[in-house]
């Protein structure tokens, strides 16, 4: 049986504000054979240890990916995505953008 190729992990960062075009890319980057990773939408109230719990999740999600794609419009970048942007640095990830132009 022949070995196949692990395929890429991307982590999809951004403010969920932008839950279509998150739905999005997640879908285009499926159909590459990509396989995505991204925050969820909560619909408990969330608390600040919560919030801070969650946010802690995202960064072992960037841990498990090869790559980090931000999802933004406007190029708005909030503070949780730059804390983001910074571990994926640190940790020496491909970081990319759905926006072109978006300065990372």
């Amino acid at each position: 049986m022949d070995a196949v190729e692990r395929p890429k992990v991307v982590c999809l960062c951004g403010s969920l504000r932008f839950q279509s075009l998150f739905q999005s890319e997640r879908q285009r980057l499926t159909s590459q054979g990509v396989i995505v990773l991204g925050p969820e939408a909560i619909s408990e109230e969330l608390t600040p240890s919560r919030r801070a719990a969650l946010g802690e999740l995202h960064l072992r999600r960037i841990d498990l990916a090869d790559e980090i794609r931000v999802v933004s419009e406007g190029g708005y970048v909030g503070p949780a995505t730059r804390r983001e942007i910074e571990y994926a640095r640190e940790k020496r990830k491909v970081i990319s953008s759905v926006e072109l132009t978006l300065d990372l």
